[in-house]
């Protein structure tokens, strides 16, 4: 307002000025030679200020600039090539000898100094100790504020690089400039200091704090992705709120970011925990639409960013699983592990590529350490994958483990028995490591989450060795163990309530069915009941229930009654768009079938064959499986 006012005041003054009658004509005080002259000399200011009308000018005009002096003074700009030509820092010491430098020149031969130091990777002690550094330190300091924007902001960026104490005092004096100078710094300008100082100093600066805060007023001056970008990955970690007005930068400029950008985005984004999911599918969507040609790096951060996010999108997984296929014999054992994991934390099972894998793993057995090789069965084992040529994998995997299970750390060797159990590969050497006693006393009065873990999976080991290993001969698990291994309870979904209200309605009595079962396999039922020749319910509280820890009842089932199971499963239970369900359920089905059981499936798919006619309660399966399908969604 200020300057809006002063430039009204000269207009006006000038104006009056040029339009006052004048006393004396001017032709009869000079020459008529010099009345042409004087009249254009009068003219020419007037013609400048009537074409930059007020309503024209803006604060730029009247705002102090940094003038590139090059253009008034060609000294300048020879010593700024010499600068920039010079190779080593003698030939800078030579030349602050042989000119008299100005502080931004100084700042100039800092910053040179620097990028030589990090290039060369020169000694910097040797360069802070030199007599002519301290001159040129002196220089700078003396006139730091006749220095320019940019170049003071590249002497802090050089004297962080250099190693000059941050307690000193030119160091102290360079940073309260810049921190003076934050509002008349360019946005580009803010965001490469806040991306140095990101990295340099971390949260503790109070520099970086107020950068932050000036990129977050700011914001609406970010242009070009490579800043959008650099910002996300190296400075959004740091503030929640300069991180949402990136994001919906990185929206708007979704289409025009190449593969290598949205590989940086996405993998910033995982590591910060962020699951935007509209940011997501927009990457997503330009990814597949513009058919792009992805190299393993940018396919294998996909992955893995998509992984951890848990963030779902079928085109892209198929993509990177078609472009994945043909770089799997040229990949090294840690690449191949991190994929395959990735798509089993997903949940998404691409027969080709899990054969290529699996092949992989027979033709480079030797180049596999163990820990890549039980990575691999791990992730088979959640898929319930079997390789084609499962005979020939699984003889490898039981000889390249052979001698090496006490090397296993517990949690490993735990999870890579269950695994085999899944996948009934489980031999009674293996069984009998993990169910020992000294084994499991390590975990037995652990209450963290990662011991409770454990001790589930280790009451499935113990189901799997006592109702599918018949060769197996102990030991087992004390029923201390399996009693503690109940889960806490879980929130009631539709499907469940439903289920309970069906059978509740259909039982009539309480005492002809159970709900909420948990077993001594660790596996939970959702409802169970006995059922005569004849398809009738019978009260269960009279007859042995050896799947429970305490059985109320010690009498036989009646000659021809079965034992029904109804198991629940809701859309996590599955592989991702599929009606398989993962490897732990289908272990969990075959125990309960193993137990004697028959199961009835309970799932949010329409039934893709007619139900069986020996099927129990067949009325009672077809209300139930016949329900609306619940429909997938894109991302979980």
């Amino acid at each position: 307002m200020a300057a809006r006012l002063v430039r009204h005041c000269c207009w006006r003054h000038l104006a009056t000025f040029a339009c006052a009658p004048t006393a004396v004509p001017a032709s009869l005080l000079l020459p008529a030679g010099k009345v042409a002259a004087a009249r254009a000399l009068l003219q020419a200011p007037l013609a400048s200020f009537h074409a930059s009308s007020p309503s024209n000018w803006s604060v730029d005009e009247f705002s102090v600039k940094e003038q590139p002096e090059d253009n008034r003074n060609p000294e300048y700009k020879v010593i700024g090539d010499l600068i920039e030509a010079a190779m080593s820092p003698q030939e800078l010491f030579r030349l602050s000898e042989l000119h008299s430098l100005n502080s931004n020149q100084a700042s100039l031969v800092i910053s040179r100094l620097s990028r030589l130091a990090a290039e060369k990777k020169l000694e910097t002690g040797s360069i802070l100790q030199d007599e002519h550094f301290q001159q040129l330190i002196n220089i700078m300091d003396s006139q730091v504020t006749q220095v320019w924007n940019n170049t003071l902001v590249n002497l802090l960026k050089s004297l962080y690089s250099l190693g000059v104490e941050s307690s000193s005092r030119e160091m102290q004096s360079v940073e309260h400039e810049v921190l003076w100078r934050l509002r008349r710094l360019t946005f580009r300008q803010l965001a490469s200091l806040a991306e140095f100082l990101a990295v340099r100093s971390g949260k503790e600066s109070k520099l970086l704090n107020e950068v932050i805060k000036k990129l977050e007023l700011r914001w609406t001056e970010l242009e070009g992705t490579r800043t959008v970008v650099m910002l996300i990955v190296k400075v959004g970690h740091l503030s929640p709120a300069l991180m949402d007005r990136l994001e919906d930068k990185a929206l708007e400029l979704a289409e025009q970011f190449n593969p290598e950008d949205i590989r940086k985005i996405t993998l910033a984004l995982a590591y910060q925990n962020r699951r935007c999911v509209p940011l997501l599918r927009a990457l997503s969507y330009h990814l597949i639409q513009k058919h792009l040609e992805l190299n393993l790096n940018v396919l294998m951060d996909l992955i893995f960013a998509y992984g951890k996010l848990n963030f779902h999108q079928p085109q892209v997984f198929q993509k990177i699983a078609t472009d994945l296929h043909p770089h799997v014999s040229t990949m090294t054992p840690v690449e191949v592990t991190r994929c395959i994991r990735s798509f089993a934390l997903l949940k998404w099972l691409s027969l080709p590529l899990f054969e290529a894998i699996a092949q992989y793993a027979l033709d480079n057995a030797t180049q596999l350490s163990v820990t890549h090789l039980c990575s691999i069965i791990m992730s088979f084992a959640r898929l319930n994958f079997q390789p084609s040529g499962g005979e020939d994998f699984f003889n490898m995997v039981h000889e390249e483990l052979q001698g090496q299970l006490e090397s296993l750390e517990p949690h490993v060797l735990t999870d890579l028995v269950w695994s085999l159990c899944v996948l009934q590969q489980a031999k009674p050497l293996y069984l009998q490591r993990v169910l020992a006693p000294d084994f499991h006393a390590r975990i037995r009065g652990d209450p963290s989450p990662r011991a409770q873990n454990l001790r589930m999976k280790l009451v499935h080991i113990n189901a799997a060795a006592k109702l599918e290993s018949p060769d197996y001969r102990g030991p087992f698990l004390p029923a201390e163990m399996l009693s503690a291994a109940e889960p806490a309870g879980e929130k009631v979904t539709l499907l469940q309530s439903s289920l309970q209200e069906a059978l509740a309605g259909m039982l009539g009595s309480q005492d002809k069915g159970r709900f909420d079962v948990h077993t001594i396999y660790g596996w939970h039922i959702d409802a169970e009941m006995v059922l005569n020749s004849e398809n009738n319910p019978l009260p269960l509280k009279d007859f042995a229930a050896p799947h429970l820890l305490h059985s109320e009842g010690t009498k036989p089932l009646p000659p021809g009654a079965r034992r029904v199971a109804f198991l629940r499963w809701e859309f996590p239970n599955f592989s991702n768009r599929s009606k398989d369900l993962l490897g732990r359920y289908v272990m969990a089905r075959r125990h309960i079938q193993a137990a004697g059981f028959l199961v009835v499936d309970v799932t949010p798919h329409q039934p893709s064959a007619p139900i069986p006619a020996r099927s129990p309660a067949p009325g009672l399966a077809a209300v139930i499986l016949s329900r609306p399908p619940v429909r997938w969604r894109g991302d979980r």
